[in-house]
């Protein structure tokens, strides 16, 4: 296998100075991060929010990984451990929650969720400044944010959940496999080449597709193809572009497995 890039590896990025409570039920942070940064895996004792407001970032949970472009938002329940990978440089906007949007069943698992230009703006408008760090908001800079806060509980609940997320395996030499497929997903564009890679047969492979996933190689793939693509397509690339990148005949073909995936056209998936 070829080399995997480079990363520099950074903490959690002190998140205890941004802690939620009754008082300030929704906290905001900013992370400026660089290509190939990598956040260590780390959890919190609070749901979070990530959205990234340029660029392009990967989170990674025990069992997913999901690429966050600036159309869409991942929601993280209290207690996740996840590790962070930035694949284009990023101005990474977290929320941190006092309290999840509504404690049912969708928010006790990490979901990614549609951007409205609304929710975004109000996660723009968020203070991010940091307590323990001098900042200290005024009584009415407080209930600007209490308020601002209040609105985005509303977007999120009616944010329409998207399938975007990658399933990762427990086995450790599938999970390899798998890793090797998101850092170069059209290294290799049948079975046989990553199994060879990987020093096991086509068949072993397979076997533990169905076993640790649930699901054949070919549609695991595509779900890698499909976020890879919606991060293409956040950077403005024309279709035809993307489709030739990930290795499609045609723009045609490339849009018959998103139609397939998704149950939409790129043209309305990815805007």
């Amino acid at each position: 296998m070829r080399p995997r890039p480079p990363t520099t590896p950074i903490g959690p990025l002190t998140p205890h100075l941004y802690e939620p409570t009754a008082q300030r039920p929704i906290r905001a942070k900013l992370h400026r991060l660089r290509t190939d940064t990598r956040v260590v895996p780390h959890h919190h004792p609070w749901g979070q929010l990530a959205l990234s407001a340029t660029g392009v970032v990967r989170l990674t949970v025990e069992h997913g990984t999901y690429l966050v472009p600036p159309s869409r938002a991942l929601w993280i329940p209290a207690g996740v451990e996840h590790a962070v990978t930035v694949v284009e440089d990023a101005d990474l906007r977290t929320l941190y929650l006092h309290h999840p949007p509504a404690r049912v069943q969708p928010w006790r698992q990490c979901r990614v969720l549609e951007v409205s230009d609304l929710l975004r703006a109000l996660v723009m408008a968020m203070d991010v400044r940091a307590d323990g760090t001098g900042a200290v908001l005024s009584p009415d800079e407080l209930q600007r944010e209490r308020r601002i806060g209040a609105l985005v509980l509303d977007e999120l609940r009616l944010a329409r959940p998207v399938r975007l997320g990658v399933d990762l395996p427990a086995d450790k030499r599938l999970r390899s496999l798998c890793q090797a497929v998101l850092d170069d997903p059209i290294r290799h564009a049948t079975l046989e080449g990553w199994a060879r890679d990987s020093g096991a047969s086509p068949r072993t492979v397979a076997r533990l597709f169905r076993q640790e996933l649930g699901t054949s190689f070919v549609q695991w793939r595509q779900q890698v193809l499909l976020a890879k693509a919606l991060a293409m397509a956040a950077r403005k690339l024309p279709m035809a572009t993307i489709a030739s990148e990930l290795g499609y005949a045609s723009p045609s073909a490339f849009s018959a497995m998103v139609r397939r995936s998704v149950g939409a056209p790129p043209s309305q998936f990815f805007t």
